[in-house]
């Protein structure tokens, strides 16, 4: 078994303190375990957003599925009973935090994740997220 330290050093953040981050964060924990079409990220916003849950599915879905094309290198993901953050999961939640706010930090930040010249697909992703959140009542928190 690894030691603590080990730990802090694979799962650096705590999750989010705030419920929306929260939320975004098992949706993407859940469809880099189970697949884009993991009812239970889908289960999760259409109890967090009602009959307007597609929309926000349907975006997170198509950044998830951009990021995994676009990554040249696998991008760590802890398992949803985990309360703490890998590096790869802190630095995506806040560039789709941030997207819309600071487009060329969210896109340092997914550049990071991606190789630079493959961000901006990932980038206008983020933001329709970060939008559709907003849009629904629920912004994420920058």
């Amino acid at each position: 078994m690894p030691a603590a330290a080990d730990f802090s050093t694979m799962l650096p953040h705590p999750i989010p303190a705030d419920d929306r981050a929260r939320l975004l964060l098992f949706a993407i924990r859940r469809m880099a375990a189970g697949g884009l079409a993991d009812a239970h990220a889908a289960a999760a916003f259409l109890g967090a957003f009602g009959k307007s849950y597609r929309r926000p599915l349907v975006l997170l879905r198509a950044l998830m599925a951009e990021m995994a094309r676009a990554a040249a290198n696998p991008i760590v993901v802890a398992p949803c009973c985990c309360p703490r953050m890998t590096e790869g999961e802190a630095t995506l939640l806040t560039a789709i935090a941030t997207s819309e706010a600071n487009p060329r930090g969210a896109r340092r930040h997914l550049g990071a994740l991606l190789p630079s010249s493959q961000s901006l697909g990932a980038l206008s992703s983020a933001q329709a997220v970060s939008r559709a959140f907003a849009d629904l009542g629920r912004p994420l928190p920058a």
